[in-house]
């Protein structure tokens, strides 16, 4: 594989052509507006030189990679030389479904075709193109140049052949590829968003604070970002889509979303992304400061 397509320029996006690139892959970036493109780049270059100033690139290396980006707003011209099409559009199924339509049409027959969904069955995907066999799931881990993990996903239909070329794609690029099968929030998430789900139980119940809850989880547990402040990194909106995911996924009542969570992304208080969510967030500052909704 030489020619890769990245769907989408967001922080997903972005960050999965920024590996292939730095790799030695050529990519298509494509996105619906030039803007967003132009941001995306702006974003990629910004991430290149923090790796120069580490030593951990050269300012050749920065330089190549950044010329084997070439942007797309039109998706049929961002396609049709792929060897490999990464969807990393926004968590949604009917998006998705439209995306994996056009691109079964426009890119040549023998691509292979990769979502980095976080939860969205990838048979469901791939029953929508000729090339079911063809379609798996690459799930990368934010930020992507950083996190060593993805999450290979094979779909009911999805062939042997296809698996093994991206275990072998994922190594390439200096992750840790592992595979798994298609279940409603495949393993990270299955796992995750119920813990990020109860920690807001918690804070919804009164249990405890954000900080409270978090610090626990942190030094209780050993994890390098409290739940609830994760949940702002990864997004509310998207912590609430996969739990509705898993919800429907499995109809066990365990994985329904709490009412906090729902009421806080439809006020528009999702995480990071928007300022606030159980933090406040201020350009330029990196201090976790709980959001005044929650002080005591």
């Amino acid at each position: 594989m030489k020619n890769i397509s990245v769907i989408g320029s967001g922080t997903m996006g972005n960050g999965i052509a920024h590996v292939f690139a730095q790799h030695g892959y050529a990519v298509s970036l494509i996105d619906i507006k030039q803007e967003f493109l132009d941001k995306a780049l702006a974003t990629i270059t910004k991430n290149l030189t923090r790796q120069v100033s580490k030593e951990l690139i050269s300012e050749e290396e920065k330089n190549a990679a950044l010329g084997r980006i070439h942007t797309f707003t039109n998706l049929e011209a961002g396609v049709k030389s792929a060897d490999l099409v990464v969807e990393a559009a926004t968590e949604n199924m009917d998006l998705k479904l439209d995306i994996f339509r056009k691109i079964d049409e426009f890119s040549p027959e023998s691509a292979i075709l990769a979502s980095n969904t976080s939860s969205i069955s990838i048979t469901k995907i791939a029953a929508v193109t000729k090339r079911p066999e063809q379609v798996i799931g690459m799930h990368f881990m934010n930020p992507v140049p950083v996190m060593k993990l993805v999450e290979v996903i094979r779909g009911y239909a999805t062939s042997d052949e296809v698996t093994a070329k991206i275990m072998s794609l994922s190594a390439d690029l200096s992750k840790d590829p592992v595979e798994v099968n298609d279940y409603p929030g495949f393993v990270a998430n299955r796992i995750l968003m119920p813990m990020i789900n109860e920690a807001i139980y918690s804070l919804f119940e009164g249990v405890a604070g954000v900080h409270e809850i978090d610090t626990v989880m942190k030094l209780g547990m050993a994890h390098p970002m409290g739940p609830l402040q994760l949940a702002d990194f990864i997004g509310l909106d998207v912590c609430l889509s996969i739990l509705r995911v898993l919800h429907e996924g499995f109809g066990n009542p365990k994985y329904a979303p709490c009412p906090l969570l729902v009421n806080m992304v439809e006020a528009g208080f999702k995480g990071v992304k928007s300022g606030e969510g159980f933090y406040k967030y201020t350009a330029g500052s990196k201090d976790a400061i709980v959001s005044p909704r929650f002080s005591k």
